[in-house]
């Protein structure tokens, strides 16, 4: 595996155990369909978390979270429809919500995570 593959695979795991300890309950991790990769996918209570986990070493190619660009949104929008019709019963009563998680740094474990919540899609 590349290590910018490993890079992404820690990120992952780093933002999934973020979400849990703010409350959330991870329901997917890498769910793939003919249109692409859900990075991960959460519920609250109330709310069903499609989550797009972005891992940089660095910012000298920009913040991590830049790189959720309008293509990037539609296909994110896309994929969560996609989640949405194969798992109806995950769904029920929850809003659907968009968020983003992004890393910086050498090591995934201890790179700054800045957490969108509510990411907007254009």
């Amino acid at each position: 595996m590349a290590a910018k593959d490993d890079l992404g695979r820690a990120g992952e795991a780093r933002a999934a155990r973020y979400l849990e300890t703010i409350g959330c309950t991870i329901v997917d991790r890498n769910w793939r369909c003919r249109d692409g990769e859900l990075d991960l996918v959460a519920t609250t209570p109330t709310s069903l978390l499609i989550v797009e986990v972005k891992t940089r070493r660095g910012a000298g190619y920009g913040h991590p979270l830049e790189a959720i660009d309008p293509v990037k949104q539609t296909r994110l929008w896309r994929l969560g429809m996609a989640w949405i019709a194969a798992h109806r019963d995950v769904v029920q009563g929850r809003r659907l919500q968009f968020a983003a998680i992004g890393l910086t740094g050498p090591d995934p474990a201890t790179a700054v995570l800045d957490f969108v919540p509510d990411l907007e899609l254009r």
